[in-house]
């Protein structure tokens, strides 16, 4: 009895809770109305069987309540699992309610009652616009003809019942600096379909796409006084890669809409019979043109050209390691950002590790705010010989445009202590006691054996004063002058910074081309197209003494031709990057044209090679 008692009790405080999770209350309505005008409201009830009743719709001063509720669906769902039967009930309340005044309001939850408890809907946010005024003076103009037994014309159509535009979010910003861009439709008819499209080409800028859902729908939005029905087509988020004016060119859409014939002679029939039919149209997108403002002086040395809003962490596996053993350092920049294309932190390891390329992860998202997330960075190591060694600090730099500076971040200094692994073999131990090479020792070989038996001698030739006697002090003599000279002649080619960057071009390149082939191999899309755009633009900047930020197709072209450059050769340089930045963020390409793009890009640089001679 005492348990059943305790049962009973149990099931009295847990049961509502238990059965309160299957019961869901939702309210949907239009995100955007027009004052005065009726729009539906909708709750949908979802229980386990049990019906609702006693719905309650809160008093607001901003709608009027004009009918409701009224039961506009209902369904009912019976499942059979392991011979238990259980019923999902779904119905829909709906209230028709009109805005009295201009401005973004919210609809307070509506209150329903399900068994002996009550659940509460969600709120709803409803942006009102005011109404359209070509629309208002139509209607009194139909009016007033109506009265004097005029005639009545519906348009056939015309340029401004359905565009499409670029929108920034910013007009001014900084190089680096994102913004976004929205390509919106405007539609006062019936788009019956998109066609063809040509959206704007964003040159000069690093772009990343935003996901826009497959089932977008259109929105009702005040423009220019007149209520559009809009879609957003495409939203992307631009890194500008130089200062001054850049204009986003203007695009081509075809779209296919429905709109009233003209009619002669208004009559009653015309009130139950709407004559439409369906045009074809090409519309073109007006060019915008914003300002980059180019990143103020003072940078620091390790500034990179990143942009934004970043915090940086770093750890280490361990503090005490042994030899031979890996050892990593990681490090984490976070914040918003063009986080995939700033550069790593040099974390610097004493000389006697062995140091790997680092590994970097991006776990970054696109939103209308821009790119954000965390890119992770692990530096690996092996330390071949024990003693006590520093890890220093890394620094990152960044422009931080709230509030107009630069600011930087540092990792952590990390003290590494190395003990000695197993034994090498030939029992030689090495000891180190500092972080420089010369410091190794190496015992067990430090005794020679003591020759025993008596010594001979042998006779030898006079050597002084004969020709080879002079030839011993003429030719080192000779190598220490020839020596001399290529060394002061090195030096002043390595003073020459510009000179060096142009012969090393090449070098460069192969080793990021020879990274690109890797991912090539590994089907790794976009990083291939990353490497290959790094590899092309890196070549062309050391190779013409050009900074990367200055760096764009124009006047690469310019500098080619005077060099001589064939117009052949400059053509395959356009190609190869507007290939290689089109199918960054375009879908996944065909691998064959990935070999084909990595084996023009080689054979380009073999051409400048041999066209431009430093």
């Amino acid at each position: 009895m005492r348990k059943l008692f305790f049962l009973f009790i149990a099931f009295c405080f847990a049961g509502p809770a238990i059965f309160g999770q299957n019961v869901s209350f939702v309210g949907t309505t239009d995100k955007a109305v027009v004052v005065g005008q009726q729009f539906r409201v909708n709750y949908t009830l979802t229980t386990a069987g049990d019906n609702g009743k006693d719905i309650r719709f809160p008093d607001t001063k901003d709608f009027d309540n004009l009918f409701g509720p009224i039961q506009s669906g209902y369904s009912s769902y019976t499942s059979i699992i392991n011979g238990k039967s259980s019923t999902q009930l779904s119905v829909t309340y709906s209230y028709t309610l009109a805005a009295k005044n201009e401005g973004t309001f919210t609809i307070p939850a509506v209150t329903i009652k399900v068994g002996n408890s009550d659940y509460k809907s969600n709120e709803l946010s409803v942006k009102v616009l005011p109404p359209d005024k070509a629309a208002q003076a139509a209607a009194a103009n139909s009016d007033q003809q109506g009265g004097q037994g005029g005639q009545s014309s519906a348009p056939a159509g015309s340029s401004d019942d359905v565009f499409f535009k670029a929108i920034v979010s910013k007009n001014s910003m900084y190089e680096n600096e994102g913004f976004l861009v929205t390509i919106k439709l405007y539609s006062l008819v019936d788009v019956v379909n998109l066609g063809a499209y040509k959206f704007p080409e964003y040159e000069g800028f690093i772009a990343q796409e935003i996901d826009i859902p497959a089932n977008a729908q259109m929105m009702l939005e005040n423009y220019n006084g007149r209520n559009y029905r809009t879609l957003v087509m495409k939203q992307t988020i631009l890194y500008p890669q130089h200062s001054g004016k850049i204009t986003i060119p203007s695009g081509k859409l075809d779209v296919v809409v429905r709109v009233r014939t003209q009619q002669r002679q208004r009559s009653i029939f015309d009130d139950f019979f709407n004559m439409t039919q369906d045009v074809k149209r090409t519309i073109t997108s007006s060019p915008v043109t914003i300002d980059v403002k180019p990143l103020p002086t003072g940078k620091p040395a390790s500034f990179t050209g990143a942009v934004g809003d970043y915090k940086m962490t770093s750890s280490i596996t361990s503090n005490q390691i042994k030899t031979n053993d890996a050892v990593t350092v990681k490090v984490d920049i976070s914040g918003n950002g063009n986080l995939k294309l700033i550069k790593n932190p040099e974390i610097t390891f004493p000389n006697d590790f062995d140091v790997m390329d680092p590994e970097v992860t991006n776990n970054t998202k696109v939103t209308q705010s821009g790119v954000s997330g965390v890119k992770t960075i692990k530096y690996n190591a092996i330390p071949r010989y024990a003693g006590d060694f520093t890890i220093p600090k890394a620094e990152f730099s960044y422009f931080d445009v709230k509030s107009g500076t630069y600011k930087t971040l540092t990792t952590d200094e990390y003290s590494l202590h190395v003990v000695q692994g197993p034994a090498a073999t030939g029992g030689n131990t090495p000891i180190v006691n500092a972080t420089n090479k010369e410091d190794i020792r190496f015992l067990g070989k430090d005794i020679r054996y003591i020759r025993t038996g008596l010594a001979k001698f042998h006779k030898g030739d006079f050597f002084f004063g004969t020709f080879g006697y002079l030839l011993f002090y003429i030719v080192p003599f000779l190598l220490f002058v020839i020596i001399f000279w290529i060394y002061r002649k090195q030096v002043a080619q390595n003073a020459n910074i510009a000179l060096m960057r142009t012969k090393k071009a090449n070098k460069v390149a192969s080793k990021r081309l020879k990274t690109a082939a890797r991912y090539l191999n590994e089907n790794k899309t976009e990083l291939f197209y990353d490497e290959t755009l790094k590899a092309v633009w890196g070549y062309l900047s050391d190779k013409l003494n050009i900074p990367v930020s200055v760096l764009t197709k124009e006047n690469v072209d310019a500098n080619l031709v005077k060099y001589g450059a064939t117009e052949n050769l400059i053509q395959d340089f356009r190609n190869i990057l507007d290939t290689a930045e089109f199918a960054r963020f375009a879908p996944a390409q065909e691998s064959g044209k990935m070999d084909e793009l990595y084996d023009a890009t080689v054979q380009a640089i073999d051409k400048m090679e041999n066209t431009i001679k430093k």
